[in-house]
């Protein structure tokens, strides 16, 4: 899954996009390097990052929707969204899949609306928002066994939706230190016990690069070593900024657990 991302804050600054021409640019590079799916996103969640309005958010990502589904048909686009109105809007103009960064936790219409849209949901594990999310990382019964349990409930409630295909992503860095990240990552097999592919977004993310004491535009390295671990526990798909990296990485673990 290659990061298109339409914001002018993302914590990660040469993964911004000004316009659309620059985001059709970016995404047919992101699929002649092997891209399976675009996950498209209006709305920076770094910690702390400022609100968007939601007509502003629609006005960041609807363009850009448009363009790609006329540009690149046959391309799988992913709306990243906590918002069930830009989540239906999305949809409508070409998008294939929602990417709920809240687990339908800020918006209360969020699950009705993928399962009356009949779409796939991927289902991340968060806690407030992204403007508190940090002070929010206290796990009393275990982290990982609150994502566990997190997951399980709001699985039955999308199942009640009609959301019929659901993807996991347990939110590295969302009411998570680079401690905890560990943690879940060196656990991350244990999210098996649902049956349901498991997504992954390291990609330049804190925790690939403050051990190294580098910052977002050195963390490449950190990012494939991660990603390595990941697939080696269970991850499906990768969520990433590098495309290339990301499917060489996929190949050189692929060649080595089929050996």
């Amino acid at each position: 899954m290659g990061i298109l991302n339409l914001t002018p804050d993302s914590f990660y600054a040469n993964s911004r996009l000004q316009n659309v021409s620059e985001a059709v640019a970016q995404a047919g590079k992101m699929l002649n390097e092997g891209a399976s799916i675009l996950d498209i996103g209006g709305y920076s969640t770094r910690p702390g990052a400022p609100e968007v309005s939601e007509q502003e958010e629609l006005n960041r990502v609807v363009p850009i929707i448009e363009a790609l589904s006329k540009a690149y048909p046959e391309a799988l686009l992913s709306i990243d969204t906590f918002r069930a109105r830009v989540a239906e809007e999305a949809v409508q103009r070409g998008a294939h899949i929602i990417n709920d960064v809240s687990g339908g936790t800020l918006d209360q219409n969020m699950f009705s609306t993928a399962g009356r849209l009949g779409v796939p949901y991927i289902l991340m594990h968060m806690r407030g928002t992204p403007q508190n999310m940090a002070l929010q990382n206290q796990y009393l019964n275990g982290l990982l066994e609150e994502i566990v349990s997190f997951f399980a409930e709001r699985v039955a409630l999308l199942r009640a939706a009609g959301v019929k295909d659901i993807l996991l992503d347990p939110g590295f860095g969302f009411a998570k230190n680079v401690e905890q990240n560990y943690q879940l990552l060196r656990r991350f097999k244990e999210l098996e016990v649902f049956e349901l592919p498991l997504l992954i977004g390291l990609s330049r993310k804190s925790m690939t690069y403050k051990p190294l004491l580098v910052g977002p535009e050195e963390a490449l390295t950190g990012t494939i070593v991660a990603n390595t671990l990941a697939l080696l526990n269970g991850a499906d798909i990768l969520r990433v900024h590098d495309v290339k990296e990301a499917v060489h990485t996929i190949e050189i673990v692929k060649k080595m657990l089929t050996a």
